[in-house]
């Protein structure tokens, strides 16, 4: 993985209905949803439902719509289906979850999140602090621990 980044903070997903009007401005059209969200988080995790049904043209466009430090990091599927070859772009496999993923929802404990990521640095790993439910304060909490701790 070619990220520069220790920490990089996502949900899984970028739709998330309850978003609007709080994280998304109330008038974003649907369209600009992931080029907002990219401004604001790190990285996404994408179900293989969601990866899997998206076409080359979906992915020129998602790759198209983040920035160059931006990840996917895709949930375990089908082999065959189509993903671009890009360094953006993460397979998660079981082990690498375990020594790249923070999930905050079944860990929301932000000092045990603290010292996960103080062991993440002397690897020198990119440790990936996801939301599942796509909780925005916990989010919110996450990216301002990683600013804080200087990542």
């Amino acid at each position: 993985m070619a990220s520069t980044s220790l920490v990089l903070v996502g949900a899984s997903g970028w739709q998330h209905p309850a978003w609007r009007g709080g994280f998304y401005p109330e008038d974003l059209p649907d369209d600009w949803l992931l080029s907002y969200y990219n401004t604001q988080l790190q990285a996404v995790y994408l179900p293989a439902a969601v990866w899997q049904a998206a076409s080359e043209a979906t992915w020129a466009q998602w790759l198209h719509d983040t920035r160059d430090g931006f990840y996917f990091v895709l949930e375990p599927g089908e082999t065959a289906s189509v993903k671009p070859v890009s360094e953006r772009v993460l397979p998660a496999t079981p082990e690498w979850e375990a020594a790249h993923v923070w999930w905050l929802d079944e860990a929301p404990d932000l000092r045990a999140l603290a010292q996960r990521i103080m062991q993440q640095a002397t690897t020198g790993e990119s440790l990936f602090v996801f939301s599942r439910s796509g909780d925005a304060d916990l989010l919110e909490q996450a990216n301002t621990l990683k600013q804080v701790m200087g990542y």
